[in-house]
């Protein structure tokens, strides 16, 4: 335990996670995996445990905790060979809910973030583009106000749970001549008429749902805008720092795994009369992975824990991010190569976890999109302020 941050009550909230994950996910994950489907009854089970609630408000059924119990809420969904399944839970309760306990009027925190709490209505972030990639700035969907409407046309895709969604947070252009400054947030049903969502083919991340939405004249009630008109961008940019701290703490959480299963592995696997763990190169790589991962976990840590006190650390969580994740893909490659030619089979976890791993650098902002922000804030000493509601 890291005394540092980690207090009792935070490993005992770990190890109950653990027996809950054990019981009731880990038996599924196999058929999630081959059918890309999470069914919904975990989904509930989630939320009755308050595992969505974590650090939400009181009033809508969350338990306002601090940061540290998301730390290891994270952590331990690394551990159970599906960062899909991982991810489904974290972009949910990190990335769509963030929004609606953010810029979410007191009805739509009513109607869905107390409902997403409670496991009873599943959500997903809508930013990403076909055209756009990481440009956020130059999505194309647009929302016009006509009456007490907003009529939304565009197209999103790369939508973590965009196919099983009861609810999206869109963003989209309503004054596209101001660029960034034209773009705004929106509470979207997906009963909505117009919406089609098509479920995309990837190389990881398999029991995770991921999809291209369709907006055909989608019509919205005005009161569906969330904050202000044009406020969009900055209140994206705000939470992107949450995300990145996410994708981070996932990083190097299944680098830890894999490399303690490596470890276990090099331990029983024997050549030329001793186990492989004795192998002086053998030894002196895994050394070097777990040094790297533990330079990342205590940076990581240090940027949650000041994120925590409301500090913007958005230098902080993109440096996170974009090391993290470099290290866990190079963490896993190295691991899986330990395990020769077992490495390679399915029935082993580092296959999946190599594949699942890659999407680290890309999703979040690619690792090229971070050095760019990192570019300005250390070169050009631009400086990124929060938006204020």
């Amino acid at each position: 335990m890291n005394s540092t941050y980690f207090t009792e009550e935070h490993e005992l909230f770990r190890k109950s996670l653990q027996d809950f994950l054990q019981k009731e996910v880990v038996p599924h994950i196999e058929k999630w995996e081959k059918t890309g489907t999470i069914e919904r009854f975990i989904w509930k089970k989630f939320g009755d445990m308050g595992f969505f609630g974590l650090t939400y408000p009181e009033a809508y059924g969350g338990m306002n905790l601090d940061l540290f119990y998301t730390v290891v809420f994270l952590e331990e969904l690394q551990k159970i060979k599906s960062s899909g399944f991982a991810a489904a839970m974290w972009a949910h309760a990190y990335l769509a809910m963030t929004h609606l306990n953010a810029e979410g009027d007191e009805r739509i925190k009513q109607d869905y973030l107390a409902p997403s709490i409670a496991g009873d209505k599943i959500g997903a972030l809508c930013l990403t583009e076909p055209f756009g990639g990481s440009d956020v700035a130059g999505m194309r969907t647009t929302a016009v106000k006509n009456g007490d409407k907003y009529v939304i046309n565009g197209s999103k895709t790369f939508i973590t749970n965009g196919v099983y969604a009861d609810y999206y947070v869109v963003a989209a252009k309503t004054s596209p001549e101001l660029g960034n400054k034209g773009i705004s947030i929106f509470l979207v049903d997906t009963a909505t008429k117009g919406i089609n969502a098509t479920k995309l083919d990837k190389l990881g991340w398999r029991a995770s749902d991921t999809a291209e939405i369709s907006f055909d004249n989608v019509e919205i009630p005005v009161a569906n805008l969330m904050g202000e008109e044009g406020k969009g961008f900055p209140y994206i940019m705000q939470h992107f720092a949450l995300e990145r701290l996410i994708m981070a703490i996932n990083a190097h959480a299944r680098a830890e795994y894999a490399i303690n299963y490596t470890l276990e592995y090099m331990s029983q696997r024997e050549a030329f009369g001793r186990s492989i763990d004795k192998f002086q190169a053998l030894r002196h790589a895994m050394v070097d992975n777990a040094t790297e991962v533990e330079h990342c976990k205590i940076f990581n840590y240090a940027a949650v824990a000041r994120l925590n006190q409301g500090e913007y650390v958005v230098k902080e969580a993109t440096m996170a991010k974009l090391k993290s994740t470099k290290v866990a893909d190079e963490v896993i490659y190295s691991c899986l190569q330990m395990l020769g030619g077992y490495g390679y089979m399915e029935e082993y976890p580092l296959a999946r976890l190599l594949r699942d791993s890659r999407l680290g650098p890309i999703g979040g902002g690619t690792s090229e999109i971070l050095r760019e922000i990192l570019s300005k804030l250390i070169i050009d000493n631009k400086s990124y302020q929060p938006a204020v509601k």
